[in-house]
């Protein structure tokens, strides 16, 4: 189960590539870059996946002239990530490699009028806050702060670092017992204990210090005292903090709960806090009784002049995956305003423009994610089209500078003309190896429901796809179980990997699914085993009728709510499906609601706890847990999960993987105990490759 907005979905690249790398460790290691790779045939395999650089972060230099970006890096080899700095013209010209230690190296951003770029390097053993020259010469660290620090922004007269640094979190076995330094057990007296893959026992905090120019002075915990995160775990970053154009005050993204009330609720607020008092307002709660900020409110962001503040916002409590909108304060008035209400889809990431009236955001509709235009007024205007996603937007003078990629190729830098909508292409990261590659086809279809609706879908055909040939065809399952199937790229679901392996593959837009409208996202809360599934059948049937589809040769794969899919679909496919692969699915949903750390979830998504007898939404979610249905399995099934996941436990894989076993289900496991979630160790990322594959062509090419 993941989050709709974007955020997270960077924040996986984020936790391989952090800057807190041993410096022993990193001192042995050689420098990764760019790596040559031997294609056999045009074909993707996973060693060509992990060979591909993954842009980062980017920051615009003041007079609209250069980009400083990220890059990371990865070895199979030796097992690890390496996070360099890259400089180029704003028009994609003379790009250079900064950064060319053996340290982990990034977060640009330009200061002193220009001359200087600040940075983040674990060169002095932990993430510390460096400067150099825009050609990488005359480095030097200007914090020493007695901690890690994982973000920083400097303010914008550059007399303060705002910077994010995590703070012990309540009280530790030894603390109690002293005489035990060496006891592992952790005592819990209240809910979130865990959160997505480690044990709370830290929180991050917001910390301002004086800069002189040179060094970073004594550092103020702006929230000293309470033990609330600010940014929220376990995603959140320097994004969800900003400062004022005056340098005097700070808004910053939190939810002040512990515990039980911090499980069951995600109602997060903007606080601005006002450096020369000291004092905190929330902009979120007022007196006025038409105030809709009852759920998530994160990522403030003034207008260049300071009048307005801007941040998403989303209306309903304990609802994760509602709608984000913009919201628009005039600080001196306190008026809020909505102003994407007219677009029915979840606004994804925002900027200003320069003239204090626009705002420019990403969000997905049919499939893809496009950039929008919105006034004060709440007037929207695509500005994109294509069969492409854009994860970003921001300001270089006139023009907006964002990253776009595909099914068929990751991350690219480019910038948009909104005046006339002409795209330029600046960055090439991987164009060495692409040139290497057949890529397939991609293109959309759309097919009729069960209940006589359009359903979208992505279908992917292998590079040499001849319509002659039958081809065994792969049904995606999304996750989210509200994240959309748009034109993402992924290293570990790459469908252009699947198709070089000769597969066919449908991906629908099903019911749950944002880019649809509020309605069909909707829909699938409280109905887990109901209309999203007739969905997934209905396409899977549809493409079928095709001659090239074989259709005694298909399987089902999913992850997170697409591995509940697989072990729903298992015992209700109807012979359909010849393999199955679940990957950190829910099996059984009575356990999940207890084992799960963000109960606000459990209770939207369910309905409520199982052992509400007379709540018919709860009842009909857990009658249709697929553990209930493991009598109608009879199709081999693999298994995957990662034992540090503490959104679904590893438990679920391994309940489901015995059920199979027990039944005289063909079935194997893949457990790792050191991952979360998703697969982020590049050693790991093969064996999840390969592991899938041959159990696809075990028994859909026999």
């Amino acid at each position: 189960m993941k989050r709709t907005n974007v955020a997270f979905m960077a924040a996986a690249l984020t936790l391989a590539t952090s800057c807190n790398t041993p410096k022993e460790e990193a001192n042995d290691a050689p420098i990764i870059g760019r790596q040559e790779i031997t294609v056999q045939d045009g074909r993707m395999t996973p060693e060509v996946l992990w060979a591909m650089g993954r842009i980062g972060s980017m920051s615009v230099s003041p007079d609209n002239q250069k980009i400083a970006y990220t890059v990371s890096y990865y070895s199979v080899e030796q097992n690890k990530s390496h996070r360099v700095i890259y400089i180029m013209d704003a028009d994609g010209k003379n790009n250079t490699l900064l950064t060319q230690t053996a340290y982990n190296e990034g977060d640009p951003q330009w200061i002193k009028g220009g001359s200087k770029i600040a940075y983040l390097s674990n060169a002095n053993g932990g993430s510390q806050i460096w400067e150099m020259n825009p050609d990488g010469t005359e480095r030097r660290m200007i914090s020493n702060y007695d901690g890690v620090i994982e973000g920083f922004s400097f303010s914008p007269d550059e007399s303060k670092i705002l910077f994010i640094s995590q703070i012990k979190y309540g009280e530790r076995t030894v603390d109690k017992h002293p005489d035990l330094p060496k006891a592992s057990g952790i005592i819990v007296n209240d809910l979130m204990y865990k959160h997505w893959d480690e044990w709370v026992e830290t929180i991050p905090h917001p910390f301002v210090a004086d800069f002189d120019g040179k060094q970073m002075g004594e550092a103020t915990d702006i929230l000293e005292g309470e033990p609330f995160e600010a940014p929220m775990k376990p995603f959140g970053g320097i994004e969800q903090l900003a400062w004022s154009p005056d340098s005097k005050s700070i808004a910053y993204t939190c939810r002040k709960k512990q515990g039980l009330d911090y499980a069951v609720s995600t109602d997060s607020d903007i606080f601005l806090y006002y450096l020369d008092s000291k004092n905190t307002a929330n902009l979120c709660k007022t007196n006025d009784s038409a105030d809709r900020n009852l759920g998530y409110d994160t990522n403030p962001s003034f207008s260049p002049d300071g009048q307005y503040i801007a941040w998403q916002s989303m209306e309903r409590d304990g609802y994760e995956s509602d709608r984000n909108r913009l919201c628009v304060m005039n600080l001196q008035s306190g008026e809020k305003k909505y102003i994407t209400e007219s677009f029915d889809s979840p606004v994804d990431t925002y900027c200003w423009a320069n003239d204090n009236q626009t705002l420019y955001f990403t969000g997905v509709w049919h499939g893809a994610s496009m950039i929008y235009s919105t006034n004060l007024n709440g007037e929207v205007n695509q500005l994109t089209e294509g069969d492409y996603d854009y994860a970003s937007v921001a300001m270089m003078g006139n023009q907006i500078v964002t990253k776009r990629h595909s099914m068929s190729h990751p991350d690219e830098i480019y910038t948009l003309n909104p005046a006339d909508g002409q795209i330029a292409q600046l960055s090439h990261e991987n164009d060495h190896i692409f040139a290497k590659l057949n890529m397939g086809k991609v293109e959309a279809r759309w097919t009729t429901a069960s209940d006589g609706k359009p359903l979208h879908s992505w279908v992917i055909y292998p590079a040499n796809f001849d319509p002659n040939k039958k081809y065994p065809t792969l049904l995606f399952c999304e996750g989210g179980p509200q994240s959309p199937v748009s034109q993402f790229w992924s290293y570990r679901w790459n469908f252009q990997i699947m198709a070089a392996n000769d597969y066919i593959i449908i991906a629908p837009n099903r019911r749950g699914l944002p880019g649809f409208g509020q309605e069909w996202l909707e829909q699938i809360s409280g109905d887990y085993g109901g209309q999203c599934m007739k969905d997934y059948l209905a396409a899977i049937d549809d493409i079928c009728k095709e001659p090239y589809v074989d259709k005694d040769r298909l399987g089902c794969v999913g992850a997170s709510f697409g591995g509940f899919s697989v072990y729903w679909l298992a015992g209700h496919h109807d012979k359909r499906f010849k393999a199955f692969i679940a990957h950190d699915g829910i099996f059984n949903m009575e356990m999940q609601y207890l084992e799960t750390e963000e109960k606000w979830f459990a209770n939207w998504d369910m309905g409520g706890a199982y052992w509400e007898k007379n709540n018919a939404i709860a009842q009909r979610t857990f009658a249709n847990s697929p553990h209930k249905f493991v009598d109608k399995w009879d199709t081999p099934i693999l298994c995957i999960h990662g034992e540090k996941d503490f959104r679904i436990l590893a438990n679920q894989a391994m309940a489901a993987f015995d059920a199979a076993k027990m039944r005289g289900v063909p079935a194997q496991m893949l457990i790792y105990p050191d991952e979360n979630h998703w697969v982020l160790k590049p050693q790991n990322g093969v064996l999840w490759q390969r592991t899938f594959f041959e159990w696809l062509d075990q028994w859909l090419k026999k």
